[in-house]
């Protein structure tokens, strides 16, 4: 009977995430067959796994499709979805910055009715709208470092890992809105409902991260 189904961002996050469910004692078998599937079931250990695009993962728990999701935080803060976040698992670390160039540091707020691009409008704004500035949010899909050098915004709202792309664009980090990587969040009524499947999994993931060094809330 399958009691537990878990929600993987698809890529990179995903790999990761199964080494660590692995360590801590998952088996993951199925998720590592060479398959392209979306949806890999192991029946004997009632366990279902869902492999989807990042952005969609907060979506599949907040509904209930998927007990427990594995993403990174600058999706979970996008999406502001209603979860329970339950462990920083360490990997996938990066920030979510405003960036632009370089001889607008120190004086972000001086420029007025400012025209933000990025591919986070939720989070952008939030910041903004936090520090009580005016601005416009264009939405891009890709290559936000473009928008500055061709006049299209003043400033982006984008992830930032080891910063190369900006300096080889002339760009700068002007402010860092959040650190960033990846979460564990939960279903609110999975974690009532199925406490005896997901809290045991939660501790053996917790054990493992200890264990590796990593801090956890």
């Amino acid at each position: 009977m399958l009691d537990l189904t878990i929600a993987l961002a698809k890529g990179r996050l995903a790999d990761q995430a199964i080494d660590l469910l692995e360590a801590a004692g998952t088996d993951c078998r199925v998720v590592r067959e060479m398959s392209r599937k979306l949806i890999l079931t192991d029946e004997q250990a009632g366990l279902r796994f869902i492999l989807a695009k990042p952005a969609d993962v907060p979506t599949y728990v907040d509904y209930g499709a998927a007990d427990i999701g594995i993403v990174g935080k600058d999706t979970l803060l996008e999406e502001n979805r209603s979860l329970y976040e339950v462990l920083d698992l360490g990997f996938g670390t990066c920030r979510m910055c405003v960036c632009g160039p370089e001889d607008l540091a120190g004086r972000l707020d001086s420029i007025p009715n400012k025209r933000v691009a990025t591919k986070y409008p939720n989070i952008a704004r939030a910041y903004f709208e936090a520090r009580r500035e005016s601005v416009e949010i264009i939405r891009l899909n890709g290559s936000v470092e473009l928008a500055p050098l061709v006049g299209l915004a003043e400033v982006i709202v984008d992830i930032v890992e080891s910063g190369r792309t900006l300096r080889e664009n002339g760009l700068a980090v002007l402010d860092t809105i959040a650190s960033l990587s990846a979460r564990m969040v939960v279903n609110r009524v999975s974690m009532k409902m199925k406490a005896d499947r997901i809290n045991p999994l939660i501790q053996s993931v917790r054990r493992q991260l200890e264990q590796a060094g990593r801090t956890t809330p």
